[in-house]
C-alpha cells in the first residue's frame, strides 16, 4: 500500500463551526462531508427511522436476550437479569450519548477511527489512534455478524431438534457440520441483500425494526400467558440462583457474569455512525440513531426478561443438556409453556421460529454495517488490498466489502469445527473489542481533544466531559469483568480465552503499526478531487 498524504488537521474555530453553519437537506450534507475531506459516493437516502432501524435491528434484544438467557439463569437467575439489565442498560446509555456527542460533530462512515484520528491530530497521534480504533472496531463488527449468525444456525438446529420429537423423543439433532453449512447458507443470503441498493436496505432495515418491536410483545405476552405453571412476582423480582455448576459461590461474582448477557446484548449501535453518509440531516439523525436505539432496546429488552421470566419455574432443568432442548433454555420454556396448555409444543416452535426471523435481521443489518466500517477503513488505505474493498458499484453500494465481511464472519466460524473453547474465545471480541473501540475516541474527547473539540448540533453541554468519563470508566470494568474465570477449577478447557483473545488481537494490531503502517498510514485521507 502507498503513503497517502494526510489532510486537514483537527478542525477548530472557523473551519469546523463552517460545518455546521451549512444548511440542512442533501445539499448541506455534502457540503459537511467534504469539509471533512470526502467526496459524497454513497447513496444519501436514509431518513433518521431507517437509521434508528440498522441500529435497533443490530442490539435486538430478542437475539441477545435469547440467546444469552441461559447463561442469565445460570448466573444469578431472575435477579440478576431483572436487576443486571436497567445497570447495564444506564452505563451503557452514557457510553451511547458520549458516542452521539461526537458522531454529531463528524458524521462520517468511519465512525470511530475518524473520531479518534481528529481527536488526536494535535498530539500527532492521530494515525495511531486512527489505526488502533479501527482494527478494534472492524474486527469486533466482524465478530458480531460470526456470532449472531452462528446462533441463528444453533437455533435453527434446536427447533429442527424440537420439531422432530425433541432430544427425548428422538429429535434430529444436526451436526456441527451441517450447523456450519447452515451459518454459511445464512451468510450468503445476507451478502446477497446488502448487494441491493439502499433504497431497499432501508425497507428490509424498517421491517427488521418493526419485526424486532413486534415479535417482543407477542412473545412477553404470549409465553407467560400460555403458561399454565407461572413464576410469582416474589421468584421473578428476587430469586437468586446460587447454583451455577460453575464453582462460583460469591453472590456478586455470580452477579457480574450474569451481567454478560446484558452487555453482550446491548452492542452494535455504533451502525447509526457508519451509516451517517448515506443518512439525511446526519449531524443530528445519526446521533438520534443511536440514542433511541438504545434507548428503546432497554425499555423492550426489559419487558422480555420479566414477560418470560414469568414462564420460568425449574431452572436445573431448564439448562439440563437432556431436555427437550438439549439444554437451550429459552427455547424449552417457549416449548413446555404450549405443551403444557395443549398437549403439544408446536407453539413453542412458532414463537423460536418468531425469535428466528428477528436474529436473521439482525445478522443482516450487522453485515450492513460491517460492510460501511471497512469501505470506510480501506477508503483510507488502512486495510490490506483496500483500492478493492471501497469500490462502489453503479447502485452505490460498497459491494466488494459487503462480501469481503460475509466471507471474514464464515471463517471466523470455522473453529467450532475443531473447539468451541477457540470459538467463544474468537467471538468474545464482539463484546469486549467492539467496546474498546467505543472507549477510544471517548477517551481522546475528554483528555486531548478536551479543549479543542467543537460540538455539533447534537450536545451534552458542560456535562459532555463528566458523561464521557462514565462511559470511558464503565468499558475498562466490563473489559476486566468479562475477562474473568466462569468456571472453577480452571483448566485449559474451562479457562475464559477473552483476554487472550483480546490481547492477541492488540498484539497484532501493535506490532503491524510498528513493523510496518507507521511508515506509511496517515489517518484519514481525503478523497476529493484535485
Amino acid at each position: 500500500m502507498e503513503a497517502q498524504n494526510g489532510y486537514s488537521p483537527l478542525l477548530a474555530g472557523d473551519d469546523h463551526e463552517a460545518i455546521h453553519a451549512t444548511g440542512a437537506g442533501d445539499e448541506g450534507d455534502d457540503v459537511k462531508l467534504r469539509l471533512l475531506g470526502y467526496k459524497q459516493q454513497l447513496k444519501r437516502d436514509l431518513s433518521v427511522v431507517a437509521n434508528f432501524s440498522v441500529s435497533f435491528s443490530i442490539v435486538s434484544v430478542v437475539t441477545g436476550v435469547t440467546t444469552l438467557f441461559g447463561t442469565g439463569l445460570q448466573f444469578g437467575g431472575p435477579a440478576t437479569m431483572v436487576y443486571g439489565w436497567p445497570i447495564a442498560g444506564a452505563f451503557t446509555a452514557a457510553v451511547g450519548l458520549a458516542m452521539a456527542e461526537i458522531c454529531s460533530a463528524y458524521p462520517t462512515s468511519g465512525g470511530l477511527y475518524f473520531w479518534s484520528a481528529r481527536l488526536c491530530t494535535h498530539r500527532r497521534w492521530g494515525p495511531f489512534a486512527a489505526w488502533l480504533t479501527g482494527w478494534f472496531n472492524v474486527v469486533g463488527q466482524w465478530a458480531v455478524t460470526t456470532s449472531v449468525d452462528y446462533s441463528l444456525a444453533q437455533l435453527i438446529q434446536v427447533i429442527i431438534l424440537l420439531a422432530t420429537g425433541g432430544k427425548n423423543g428422538g429429535g434430529y439433532l444436526a451436526s456441527k457440520y451441517m450447523v456450519i453449512g447452515f451459518h454459511a447458507a445464512i451468510l450468503l443470503s445476507h451478502a446477497v441483500i446488502n448487494s441491493l441498493p439502499i433504497t431497499f436496505l432501508s425497507f428490509f432495515g424498517q421491517f427488521a425494526a418493526a419485526w424486532n418491536m413486534l415479535g417482543v410483545f407477542v412473545l412477553m405476552v404470549a409465553v407467560p400467558t400460555v403458561a399454565t405453571e407461572r413464576a410469582s412476582a416474589e421468584f421473578v423480582f428476587t430469586h437468586f440462583n446460587t447454583d451455577n455448576g460453575a464453582g462460583i459461590r460469591s453472590n456478586l461474582y455470580i452477579f457480574v457474569l450474569g451481567l454478560l448477557m446484558s452487555q453482550y446484548t446491548l452492542t452494535g449501535y455504533d451502525a447509526s455512525a457508519h451509516m451517517t453518509e448515506e443518512t439525511k440531516n446526519a449531524d443530528k439523525n445519526g446521533p438520534i440513531g443511536i440514542i433511541s436505539a438504545i434507548g428503546i432496546s432497554i425499555l423492550v429488552g426489559w419487558g422480555y426478561i420479566l414477560g418470560v421470566t414469568f414462564a420460568v419455574k425449574d431452572i436445573p432443568y431448564l439448562l439440563s443438556p437432556d431436555n427437550d432442548a438439549g439444554g437451550y433454555a429459552i427455547a424449552e420454556v417457549f416449548y413446555l409453556a404450549f405443551k403444557s396448555r395443549y398437549g403439544s409444543g408446536a407453539g413453542g416452535i412458532v414463537c423460536l421460529g418468531v425469535v428466528a426471523v428477528a436474529v436473521y435481521f439482525c445478522g443482516m443489518s450487522s453485515v450492513t454495517s460491517n460492510s460501511r466500517m471497512a469501505y470506510a477503513f480501506s477508503r483510507d488505505g488502512a486495510m490490506p488490498f483496500s483500492s478493492v474493498w471501497h469500490k462502489v458499484n453503479k447502485q452505490e453500494v460498497p459491494i466488494n466489502a459487503v462480501w469481503l465481511s460475509a466471507l471474514v464472519a464464515l471463517c471466523m466460524a470455522l473453529p467450532s469445527l475443531g473447539s468451541l473453547v477457540a470459538f467463544q474465545a474468537m467471538v468474545s471480541i464482539a463484546t469486549i473489542g467492539l467496546y474498546i473501540s467505543y472507549a477510544l475516541p471517548i477517551l481522546f474527547r475528554v483528555t486531548l481533544a478536551r479543549k479543542y473539540f467543537v460540538p455539533g448540533p447534537f450536545n451534552l453541554g458542560r456535562y459532555g466531559v463528566l458523561v464521557g468519563w462514565v462511559a470511558v470508566l464503565w468499558v475498562a470494568t466490563i473489559t476486566v469483568l468479562f475477562s474473568l474465570p466462569v468456571t472453577y477449577p480452571v483448566t485449559k478447557d474451562t479457562l475464559n480465552y477473552t483476554p487472550v483473545a483480546v490481547g492477541g488481537l492488540l498484539f497484532l494490531v501493535l506490532a503491524s503499526w510498528l513493523l510496518s503502517a507507521r511508515h506509511w498510514f496517515k489517518g484519514p485521507v481525503t478523497n476529493l478531487d484535485g
